[in-house]
């Protein structure tokens, strides 16, 4: 059977060899391409490119500062879109960009252009120079308006940042290393960019339209010439990477600063977190959405409305809280004073709370990043999860900053261990473990032989989550 089987598949192929080959379909043809259309259509997007740039030009400033001693940018990994030359010895000269905020002569850019400046020009595009005199700065936002002698100038006209889409055109507008009304074209990137660092409130969009220092303070505006937001910072050696402040903050922020120099915002004093899925778990949440209240400063609104740490804000005036920056924007829209409807989830419950905003001091509403980072250690007598614990005592409740009187402290972490994974580090404190007080190492081992121990950490001073596994 099996050469029987041998020569029928030998005789099989030669007569398939023998037969005549059937014509190979022919390749498709690649469709016809209309060439004078296609450069048709490259030269529209072109023209509509040209078109915003000659009328949103008049609008745009060059802003030429001195300063007293060098700016730097505010870390290793950021710099600041602000350049400049040397001048006389003892002066820093640097440039920026600017918008016309008012026909009065009000100027919007960012606070860093500004800073320090004791000296300051504007230039318009008509050649005209003015000395400008800084009547405002929010240095939260980044953000300064900048007043010069003028009359009937063209304001810009702002776009609705919330309702920009990914990917869509946009045009930056500005005066990188010195060169005035350079214009460059790139896409939205993404919206709601925050934890880069400068600055304390970050909710930027990304372009990769070319961003340049100088180009700080200058407009980022779509194809109706209408400003989406103002161009912010870069990110160090990278490329096609930049940021603006969202056109809806900034015209808000701007307007205020322009009329009495400074800004208030509404606050309800609590320190967040993103929800992971092992937290959403551990909260009885049904999906990742939200934020996750850490802690709850005293006698704060939120505490007064009666919010408590491990409450998962849901919405705010009807507003969905997707991610935990969503809680910043959210309360950012009103005023001090106001009354806040939130929808919280408490034990697997849904309830709502009202809190009255009160003014926002000099700290801020704190997103916690969550635990993170590597800390390597001996990991000697470790539990199972790869964790050393130490008894709390004063002397190390006073070298950590600590207040509280219980806990235990993360006195090693195993590379590669469960503990790790989760963030936990060297010197945090354990104050909660399963939503219970912590009182002795023990409970805090029980609690690390089982999967899934949810633990409430004290670090430096904050507060956070994190839920350690297998």
């Amino acid at each position: 059977m099996k050469h029987g089987s041998s020569r029928t598949y030998a005789l099989g192929l030669g007569l398939a060899l023998l037969a005549p080959v059937a014509a190979a379909p022919a390749a498709a043809s690649p469709p016809a391409v209309n060439e004078q259309g296609a450069i048709a259509t490259a030269n529209q997007l072109g023209v509509a490119f040209s078109h915003v740039a000659e009328q949103v030009s008049p609008s745009v400033v060059s802003i030429q500062v001195e300063v007293k001693r060098p700016q730097g940018g505010p870390g290793f990994l950021f710099q600041f879109p602000f350049g400049g030359q040397g001048g006389e010895p003892g002066v820093q000269q640097g440039s920026g960009s600017g918008m016309v905020l008012t026909a009065d002569g009000g100027i919007l850019t960012n606070n860093h252009v500004v800073e320090h400046a004791h000296r300051i020009v504007v230039k318009l595009q008509d050649g005209r120079q003015f000395k400008g005199k800084v009547v405002g700065v929010d240095p939260a936002t980044d953000l300064a308006v900048v007043k010069i002698d003028a009359k009937a100038l063209t304001p810009v006209r702002f776009a609705d940042s919330d309702a920009a889409l990914v990917g869509q055109w946009l045009v930056a507008i500005g005066s990188p290393f010195g060169l005035d009304y350079t214009v460059t074209a790139g896409v939205l990137s993404a919206k709601g960019r925050s934890g880069l660092g400068p600055n304390q409130i970050e909710d930027y969009l990304q372009t990769d339209a070319s961003i340049n220092p100088g180009n700080s303070g200058g407009p980022l505006v779509n194809l109706q010439g209408e400003v989406l937001g103002v161009n912010t910072m870069i990110i160090g050696h990278a490329s096609g990477i930049g940021f603006a402040i969202p056109s809806n903050m900034a015209r808000k922020i701007g307007l205020e600063l322009l009329q009495k120099g400074d800004v208030s915002r509404a606050y309800i004093g609590v320190t967040y977190q993103p929800l992971t899925p092992e937290l959403a778990s551990s909260f009885g949440a049904e999906r990742a959405r939200g934020a996750l209240v850490n802690e709850v400063v005293p006698g704060g609104p939120a505490a007064k409305a009666g919010l408590r740490s491990g409450d998962i804000v849901l919405e705010v005036q009807g507003r969905e809280v997707k991610e935990a920056n969503d809680l910043q924007r959210a309360v950012l829209l009103y005023a001090v004073g106001e009354k806040l409807t939130m929808t919280v989830l408490r034990d697997g419950q849904k309830q709502k709370l009202s809190v009255i905003t009160a003014e926002r001091p000099d700290g801020r509403e704190a997103k916690a990043g969550g635990p993170s980072g590597k800390q390597r250690g001996s990991a000697r007598g470790q539990s199972s999860r790869g964790v050393e614990l130490a008894p709390l005592t004063p002397e190390i409740a006073r070298r950590l900053g600590y207040s509280g009187q219980a806990g235990v402290v993360v006195s090693d972490v195993a590379p590669g261990s469960a503990a790790e994974h989760a963030g936990l580090l060297r010197g945090d404190i354990i104050v909660e473990v399963n939503r219970k007080p912590v009182t002795s190492e023990k409970q805090v081992e029980e609690a690390l032989g089982k999967s899934g121990a949810l633990l409430k950490l004290s670090r430096q001073g904050g507060t956070m989550f994190t839920v350690v596994g297998e």
